[in-house]
């Protein structure tokens, strides 16, 4: 018995319905490149993140390089080892990179224990973005839970950098103690120069905390929402993206119309390696940024 295989037929697959791509080659290589950076500055947040600023070292390179807001880049601590790191800065600041990292493993450890003149590596920027050309003309909701508003520092410079184009905007920032809060020394200058509406809350107040207590979705009950001109972008530990965007959704707000961003042990940045997979999904390459009806319809993402 014999049989036989049927050939595949090439003009049929997508890339052939356009003109041919001859830069593809250049692009994806251009993500495997190293950018050698030193930190020219470090922030101390709390005690267990800190905000790097980095430049890269070559000023062509620099000219080149390029992200947008939800992307991450893959940091590389010569000797120690590489991590995937969320980018947390203005995507219009071509000369300085910011990155919060939090003291968490073998590399994070060694960054902390860094000084200014450090030389590290960088390649990138990976992953999807937050879709902000879709909302314009709309209200933002901008949420986040402890870390989560690290990556959330990026739309939120990006909507300024383009304010008129945007209607009302609302920070909804939790955190589990005072002291765990970040960047609050931005909170003036974004209520105040910026025109949004910052709302706090934490889960364990001290002696000195005057605000909110509770749980971050506490903070809905000061927020007028209209579900039909209204995004989302919820940044923070998986297990508030189910509280949070259930809410958002008892509001009249469509899954496809919130945003959240997933970190599941990514490690190559590229989807060689196969650990970020979720189903067929490659959270590094089709993720981070994911609308929130995509997260519920992927096992095991949350």
């Amino acid at each position: 018995m014999s049989y036989e295989i049927p050939r595949e037929n090439i003009a049929a697959e997508p890339f052939m319905a356009g003109p041919p791509d001859f830069n593809r080659k250049s692009r994806l290589m251009q993500t495997d490149k190293v950018y050698e950076c030193m930190i020219t500055n470090i922030v101390e947040l709390t005690d267990m993140e800190k905000l790097f600023h980095l430049k890269i070292m070559d000023p062509g390179e620099s000219r080149l390089f390029t992200f947008r807001p939800g992307q991450f880049l893959m940091l590389e601590l010569p000797g120690f080892g590489e991590i995937p790191i969320s980018i947390s800065g203005s995507s219009a600041i071509r000369e300085r990179i910011g990155l919060c990292i939090r003291k968490a493993g073998k590399v994070t450890n060694m960054l902390h224990k860094a000084r200014i003149g450090t030389k590290v590596g960088v390649r990138g920027p990976f992953g999807t973005h937050f879709p902000l050309e879709r909302m314009v003309g709309h209200n933002i909701l901008l949420i986040a839970g402890g870390l989560g508003l690290a990556p959330l520092r990026a739309p939120i410079y990006w909507v300024n950098e383009h304010r008129s184009e945007y209607a009302d905007v609302a920070i909804m920032y939790g955190t589990k103690r005072p002291k765990d809060i970040l960047f609050d020394y931005q909170f003036d200058m974004w209520g105040k120069i910026y025109n949004y509406d910052i709302h706090l809350i934490v889960e364990e107040p001290d002696e000195n905390w005057k605000g909110r207590v509770g749980l971050i979705t506490e903070l809905f009950n000061e927020v007028d929402i209209d579900p039909h001109r209204t995004y989302a972008i919820v940044c923070g530990p998986p297990v508030m993206f189910k509280f949070v965007c259930n809410h958002l959704n008892q509001v009249g707000i469509p899954m496809d119309r919130m945003f959240v961003t997933l970190e599941r042990r990514m490690h190559c940045g590229m989807g060689k390696c196969c650990r970020c997979m979720v189903g067929s999904t490659f959270t590094c390459v089709d993720g981070p940024v994911m609308d929130y009806w995509t997260v519920m319809n992927l096992k095991e993402a949350i």
